[in-house]
């Protein structure tokens, strides 16, 4: 008798715990189960929250049926319950397990934002200022302090900043990107330095930088960068001045009101180009690295001048009487849809052609 409830409590036990097994592992098969979401889900996941009470988040967020059977998969399998803090993207027909893989890979939300060639340092600011899932830490900073932060204290900002598209996460701040480009900027130049053309008249990278501002506001066109570049660089040689727009508007600041007049060009400032001699003490712009190469290898031409065609290229010219023809036929008599540049660029660029 004995024996026979021995034998009914094992087999009891069996029962219960084979029971038990198929429960779980019904369970632990929901985590396999893909997600049906009308348009992505974010999940922010704060530092130094626990494994179980993400799975408990995901609950009420209603991404996972039961935590339960996330907290046991957790147990069974420590290494992924290592998870990393930030905002992740969920996506209709990911599984739970796809997104605790993700979770601890820290594969976490991107979101960009974009410096363009030719921009001002304040383009940059405003362009930061107004982006979303940023954290602004530097909105109320001086340009001085920018600069101490990013590691070049006393140093001017234009220009020193690489203009490119920058992913960021939700943890990062308006001074990380700031960095970045900044770090990026000086890599760029530091590599187009140690390759650049011999007997050119700059005495330092930061000249070859703001010679390169230069190319970049006064042409949007690919193929006219060395051209410009040369015309600039073979004025330098000469001694003549530079006698470009983009400098002098930048000098104007916030009375530049989109044409510049005889006035403007007899006005004294430090970046009047029409007035001093050599480069201006600073950039004007964020220069990209094509305009920053061109301004190391400038076309070895004989050219002197250029003006705008009106198209968004420029007619070069060898000597004072062709550039002046030049002028007669491409600004005195403007075409009814002239441009200074490029559809894709600002119009802010030069009337004159620079020279």
């Amino acid at each position: 008798m004995l024996k026979k409830l021995l034998t009914a409590l094992v087999c009891a036990i069996v029962l219960i715990a084979a029971g038990t097994g198929l429960w779980a592992w019904q369970g632990l098969q929901t985590l396999k189960q893909p997600l049906a979401l009308d348009e992505p889900v974010l999940f922010s996941l704060p530092n130094g929250t626990a494994f179980g009470q993400v799975a408990r988040m995901l609950e009420q967020e209603g991404l996972i049926e039961q935590s339960l059977w996330l907290r046991v998969h957790g147990r069974l399998y420590p290494e992924q319950a290592r998870i990393k803090a930030g905002e992740y993207e969920f996506t209709n027909g990911m599984t739970p397990l796809d997104m605790l893989t993700a979770m601890v890979a820290g594969d976490t939300k991107h979101w960009s934002v974009q410096f363009i060639e030719g921009w001002t340092f304040s383009d940059m600011r405003a362009a930061l200022a107004r982006t979303e899932r940023l954290e602004q830490v530097t909105s109320d900073w001086t340009e001085a302090e920018i600069m101490k932060a990013v590691g070049a204290e006393g140093e001017h900002p234009e220009g020193r900043f690489f203009p490119d598209t920058y992913l960021f996460t939700s943890t990062e701040s308006d001074l990380d990107l700031l960095r970045r480009a900044f770090d990026t900027m000086e890599a760029a130049l530091e590599e187009e330095w140690a390759e650049r053309e011999p007997d050119l008249p700059y005495s330092s990278p930061y000249e070859a930088l703001i010679m390169a501002s230069i190319v970049e506001r006064e042409t949007g066109a690919p193929h006219e960068r060395d051209q410009v570049a040369g015309v600039f660089v073979r004025r330098l040689q000469k001694g003549m001045r530079l006698q470009t727009d983009p400098t002098v508007i930048y000098g104007m600041g916030d009375s530049y009101k989109g044409r510049i007049g005889k006035r403007d060009l007899r006005t004294h400032t430090p970046y009047n180009t029409y007035r001093i001699d050599g480069l201006p003490p600073t950039p004007i712009a964020l220069p990209g690295r094509e305009a920053i190469h061109a301004a190391l290898h400038p076309d070895d031409g004989d050219a002197l001048y250029f003006v705008a065609r009106g198209d968004g290229t420029h007619k070069f010219s060898r000597t004072l009487a062709e550039h002046q023809k030049a002028v007669r036929e491409f600004q005195l008599n403007r075409r009814k849809d002239y441009r200074s540049s490029p559809a894709a660029q600002s119009d802010s660029n030069s009337d004159n052609g620079g020279s």
